[in-house]
């Protein structure tokens, strides 16, 4: 149990993966024994959460200063630019919309587990609105927690029904 464990920490890093597949893979057999008490979800989930979290503080303070840096390159400027500006455009649609409800439209964006969504997408969009970093955290966070429930119930939904068949 502990080497899954330890590939699902990384595999729940991996952006577009992040918590959304290794909660499903986790609760599976694939990669070593299915969990079968609570406590080993309970592990799991806490594994899967602290692995989709760690590269937050990265991407919050680094990845906006890496897209400015590159957006006067020759080659990789263009796309850098065009990630700035679609960013602050799309940031402020959201602040004109969700308002003072900002931080609970980042904690559904990436509480809702839809591709594009999670942890990377909702940390680079809070960078770069300019967002406060405590409070962005808690929100990112909070959706992680959320998508991880939502995986985990769908996956008990699909296991069963599989097992209804076999």
């Amino acid at each position: 149990m502990f080497s899954k464990l330890v590939k699902l920490f990384f595999f729940s890093m991996i952006p577009l993966i992040e918590l959304r597949g290794s909660i499903p893979i986790g609760l599976s057999s694939a990669w070593g024994p299915a969990c079968e008490t609570w406590q080993q979800i309970i592990i799991l989930y806490v594994v899967c959460i602290i692995g989709n979290m760690l590269p937050v503080p990265i991407i919050f303070f680094f990845a906006r200063k890496v897209l400015e840096w590159g957006s006067d390159k020759k080659i990789i400027g263009k796309f850098f630019t065009w990630c700035l500006k679609k960013g602050h455009k799309g940031g402020e649609k959201l602040q004109n919309s969700a308002g003072k409800g900002l931080y609970w439209a980042l904690f559904l964006f990436v509480g809702i587990p839809l591709p594009g969504t999670g942890a990377w997408t909702g940390t680079l969009a809070a960078s770069i609105l300019d967002m406060d970093f405590k409070k962005s955290c808690i929100a990112v966070m909070a959706g992680v927690v959320l998508a991880g429930i939502i995986m985990g119930l769908g996956t008990f939904g699909v296991f069963g029904a599989i097992s209804l068949f076999s």
